[in-house]
């Protein structure tokens, strides 16, 4: 069957196994990724899922049980990742926009199939530094969680 014809019915998560499976399919031998490089491929679309406002790329990079938490002016503040998905796309794109992006990798630890980055990035004109858990499952390296925190105005 033609897996292609049917995304539109599927999960986002089940969308982008399927899209990973016929991406191998076309690349033929594929030489794999270490655990950091895959990690830093899922640190880059949960970015891109932000200055781009695209819901579907952050249902891409996160775990569909995955929490998004921190303070906002004081107040702790706690999501979902449809909550998170749906907030990305009611902002304006920073892309589209002309903004330049700002990511910076602080650290990155692997322990086996989880991980933790620390990543700082500008977005919707702050400076954040997140906190981002992951973990490995059939779907490759999703954040399970990310707390952060608001360093300021973005530069």
């Amino acid at each position: 069957m033609d897996d292609s014809r049917h995304t539109a019915y599927l999960e986002p998560y089940e969308t982008a196994s399927i899209a990973r499976a016929h991406w191998s399919e076309i690349k033929g031998e594929v030489e794999e990724m270490t655990d950091e490089e895959a990690i830093r491929e899922t640190v880059q679309m949960y970015f891109d899922a932000m200055f781009e406002s695209d819901a579907g790329k952050v249902f891409d990079a996160f775990h569909e049980n995955a929490k998004i938490t921190g303070y906002i002016a004081e107040r702790l503040t706690e999501m979902s990742v449809t909550d998170f998905a749906a907030f990305v796309a009611s902002q304006s794109s920073a892309k589209a926009a002309g903004e330049t992006p700002f990511i910076e990798e602080v650290s990155l630890t692997v322990a086996g199939n989880t991980a933790v980055a620390l990543v700082r990035d500008d977005y919707i004109g702050n400076r954040f530094l997140d906190t981002l858990s992951f973990v490995k499952c059939d779907r490759g390296w999703v954040i399970y969680n990310k707390l952060f925190h608001i360093e300021g105005s973005a530069a």
